[in-house]
């Protein structure tokens, strides 16, 4: 067998994962695409699927499964963080302005990462803080290239409107003035993962004063640099 770890029974089972990367297939199949005599193909699937990296589909053909996902989600997430210190202490101090990372949790987005300004008057938002997806340039990010049906609920309640995002996915940033909390403004861009999805978003806030109410002719360009070079990150493997 080519790639073989000397640990038989895993690469068999790589062979197994490898083989539904081209998508649902029947134990017979799988016996085709691996090579696998028929018992030990179908020994390794049900294994796999007690684990929770290979599941079924309606037909009871094997797929692989939910667990995959979780774990490249994971790593994902792990790589994006590993990334966010120097890209967020780079944004600062390009723009003078705090710097923050969001990724969306449910109806919330959660601060994963941030950079702060060393002096003067900050706009601090803690890593770990949950902030609504009703308000502010991080949340019409987040929420501009969801699905219709899921933008449709988004946006009862929101303080941005669909036109709103439409400029958003038109420019490709985002900008609030007194959007979520008075006096302060932010301009955010997408963090994309290797699917092109929007996974985080990148963002600068801090007084008006500072950023004026066109905090995207100031900021735009740096914010997103910034994000280009964490979806850059994201789509490197290993």
């Amino acid at each position: 067998m080519d790639n073989s770890s000397g640990v038989g029974v895993l690469d068999k089972a790589a062979l197994v994962l490898s083989a539904l990367e081209a998508g649902p297939a029947t134990l017979a199949s799988l016996v085709s695409a691996t090579g696998l005599a028929r018992p030990t193909a179908h020994r390794l699937a049900v294994a796999l699927e007690h684990h929770r990296m290979v599941a079924r589909d309606m037909q009871g053909r094997f797929i692989l499964g939910p667990r995959l996902a979780e774990l490249a989600a994971a790593a994902g997430e792990d790589r994006l963080l590993a990334t966010a210190g120097p890209v967020l202490t780079h944004l600062r101090d390009v723009t003078g302005e705090s710097a923050q990372l969001y990724r969306r949790q449910g109806d919330m987005r959660i601060c994963v990462a941030a950079a702060e300004r060393l002096s003067g008057l900050r706009d601090t938002v803690p890593v770990g803080s949950t902030l609504p997806m009703k308000a502010g340039s991080a949340a019409q990010i987040l929420m501009a290239w969801e699905e219709p049906e899921r933008l449709h609920r988004g946006l009862q309640g929101a303080r941005f409107t669909a036109t709103a995002l439409s400029g958003v996915r038109r420019r490709g940033w985002a900008q609030s003035i007194g959007e979520r909390e008075p006096g302060v403004a932010s301009v955010s861009a997408p963090v994309r993962g290797p699917s092109n999805r929007v996974v985080a978003a990148v963002s600068v806030s801090g007084p008006i004063e500072r950023l004026t109410r066109h905090p995207g002719r100031m900021h735009a360009q740096a914010v997103i640099d910034a994000a280009l070079r964490l979806s850059e990150a994201l789509r490197r493997t290993g």
